[in-house]
């Protein structure tokens, strides 16, 4: 509920800033104006909220594609950006495409109907959502009901060319921070800044670990496609020596009927045909020793090539088991973080009733003099 609550106070924030700024602002909205980017961080962090977690091999799927594809289906007229975000050549991930989707449905002005439509139908959202997620509560309606006054900017986003896979998307809380002397000192501002920097980092680490793994699996694939590939040379191999050696046998057998022809009456003839034999014998013995020394190699190389995979699945799983520890540490940053900005308002309530005692005793204290200057008077 408290992390439903921050995120609902960080949309209210993003986006009444998003407008006045707009507003202010005078023209048309590109894809480098910091407002609108904090926009769709904060969006985004929203829809991942309660996010179920799918496994799949060797990863763990969590992405906000699959409600927004979802759409579709439910509102007619989101089929056409649903059908743009396909086609997009520079798109490889799930969470790129519904970046690009958050950018084509706030350029329609259609994003708070197509989230509205959305968060109507429980039953379809509870397939991609947890029962608590922000979604599948209040907070949702009330953000999807502040999502109508975009509809009074203006915003031309070149999606095409931005790279939206590999963005890391982190709340920048210095835009919504206030100064110094009404948060009531530097120290506080510093640890503030010193958590969103773990916070930071621990994202860019979780990032460049979902790349590790990536490059993991594409050497999985690549070391499998060459499995396969050597598996069938093999294979064409003997049967080209098969091939061979029958095809051998044969004019072997050939030529011993011919000479058994023109060696019939002779025995010298016989016995020059029984040495042949004999020599041909120890070749053939030779040739299928040669054979079956290359099958014994092939199948050493198989048994290494296996084991192998082995040893980097094994290395695979470590790694997973690193990312889930780093995402703890992620989850605890993030407590932490709620901690102090806990801190932070009791300290402005107690500062507002100090400075409120302040001015009843400065009141007080007028009405002293004043009465003294009767007094004396």
């Amino acid at each position: 509920a408290v992390e439903r609550a921050n995120l609902l106070n960080m949309a209210k924030l993003s986006i009444k800033g998003l407008i006045e700024s707009a507003l202010s602002f005078g023209r048309t909205l590109d894809s480098d104006y910091p407002p609108l980017q904090q926009f769709f961080v904060v969006m985004e962090h929203c829809l991942k909220h309660g996010l179920k977690v799918r496994k799949s091999f060797l990863s763990y799927n969590k992405t906000i594609w699959g409600p927004l594809e979802l759409v579709e289906k439910l509102y007619p007229e989101a089929e056409e950006i649903a059908a743009s975000v396909r086609d997009l050549p520079g798109l490889k991930t799930p969470l790129g495409r519904a970046r690009a989707w958050l950018r084509l449905a706030l350029m329609q002005k259609k994003m708070a109907d197509y989230l509205r439509c959305l968060i109507i139908q429980r039953d379809l959202l509870s397939e991609f959502y947890e029962y608590h997620a922000l979604m599948m509560e209040e907070e949702g309606a009330v953000i999807v009901g502040l999502l109508v006054g975009l509809n009074v900017i203006d915003a031309n986003l070149c999606v095409k060319g931005e790279d939206l896979d590999s963005q890391v998307g982190v709340i920048d809380f210095s835009m919504y921070l206030k100064s110094d002397e009404e948060i009531g000192g530097k120290e506080r501002n510093m640890q503030i800044a010193a958590i969103l920097d773990q916070k930071n980092y621990v994202e860019e680490l979780n990032r460049q670990l979902n790349s590790t793994v990536s490059s993991l699996h594409a050497r999985v694939d690549s070391l499998e496609k060459s499995n396969t590939k050597l598996i069938e040379e093999v294979l064409f191999l003997f049967r080209n020596i098969h091939l061979f050696w029958l095809e051998g046998k044969l004019q072997r057998l050939q030529g011993f009927a011919v000479k058994l022809q023109t060696y019939k009456h002779s025995r010298q003839g016989l016995d020059e045909m029984y040495n042949e034999a004999r020599r041909q014998l120890r070749e053939e013995s030779q040739l299928r020793q040669d054979m079956e020394n290359e099958l014994v190699v092939q199948v050493s190389m198989k048994h290494e090539i296996e084991l192998a995979m082995k040893l980097l699945e094994k290395d695979i799983h470590e790694k997973q088991d690193a990312l889930i520890g780093l995402r703890q540490q992620l989850d605890e940053v993030k407590a932490i973080n709620i901690e102090m900005y806990q801190k932070l308002q009791v300290s402005e309530d107690a500062m507002k009733e100090k400075n409120e005692i302040i001015g009843r005793l400065e009141d007080k204290t007028n009405q002293i003099n004043a009465t003294m200057k009767q007094l004396e008077q």
